[in-house]
């Protein structure tokens, strides 16, 4: 089996504007976790995309993609979409336990190392990219 301090990689998963895609997404990682050899990182990293994907899904009306990459210790998750707005800043952990929904970003937020977002603009299409770090120990 492949160990984690193999070369860099990466891999993209382009998926519709459908939830099911959420659960697609998560099994799709825990795949590629597990055959890189990083199945310690799964739980956490299942979370996080679970989270970040499903914002791509019922925030925004296009397509989305979810893109995993590992290089030098670090598991970089990201969810793009096609909505070039800012993410909402993640509630605090006073106002999470109340809140029926908004709690996926203080989710990512606490389970990961850093996380952050950026717009982007390819081939005329606009959107944002929300990312998050796991540095494996």
């Amino acid at each position: 089996m492949p160990t984690a301090e193999a070369e860099p990689w990466e891999y993209t998963l382009y998926i519709p504007h459908d939830i099911r895609a959420v659960t697609v997404s998560r099994r799709t990682l825990r795949l590629i976790l597990t055959m890189h050899g990083l199945i310690r990182l799964v739980d956490t990293a299942e979370l996080i995309a679970t989270e970040l994907v499903a914002n791509s899904v019922r925030h925004t009306a296009g397509p989305a993609a979810l893109r995993v990459r590992w290089s030098a210790g670090v598991l970089r998750i990201g969810a793009w979409d096609a909505d070039p707005e800012p993410p909402d800043p993640p509630q605090t952990w006073t106002r999470w336990e109340e809140a029926e929904e908004g709690r996926g970003l203080a989710l990512v937020r606490a389970c990961a190392d850093v996380w952050g977002w950026h717009p982007l603009a390819r081939n005329g299409n606009r959107g944002k990219y929300v990312w998050c770090d796991l540095v494996a120990a």
